[in-house]
């Protein structure tokens, strides 16, 4: 069964990696590869990005670095400050994290070397892509 992480701010230790290797899982609020770390969300807001959101991946020694699991899109509104954007993104990491640990719990993802496998079926219905407020003006 995995070892599940949420706002968990220290690297482990390589042999509790060894011990759990392949799974280990974190969620972080934004689309890894970018803004890993510390406040993900001010940093998308600094660049100035359309479209932020969170992410699931299995751990490695890095940090938010391992092999990505799965992501859910969420736009960056032309007035968002850190807290809306963030509370929009927090909505969907409880949506998300929650799918993707049954996923693991049922074997239907693994990390195979450094590459996550993700059984085609999950694909089309449990881990769907989804991008809330695609409905947003454009205008």
């Amino acid at each position: 069964s995995p070892v599940c992480l949420a706002g968990f701010m220290r690297l482990l230790s390589a042999d509790f990696l060894g011990h759990y290797a392949g799974r280990v899982l974190n969620i972080h609020p934004s689309l890894l590869p970018a803004f890993p770390g510390l406040h993900a969300q001010r940093q998308a807001l600094e660049r100035g990005v359309k479209v932020a959101g969170c992410t699931v991946h299995f751990v490695d020694a890095g940090t938010d670095t391992g092999p990505i699991i799965a992501q859910v899109a969420v736009p960056v509104l032309p007035d968002d400050d850190e807290k809306a954007l963030s509370s929009r993104i927090l909505a969907e990491e409880h949506r998300l994290y929650p799918l993707a640990v049954r996923l693991a719990v049922t074997g239907k993802v693994t990390l195979d070397a450094a590459r996550t496998r993700v059984e085609a079926r999950a694909t089309v219905g449990e881990l769907a892509l989804r991008n809330p407020g695609a409905t947003v003006d454009p205008a």
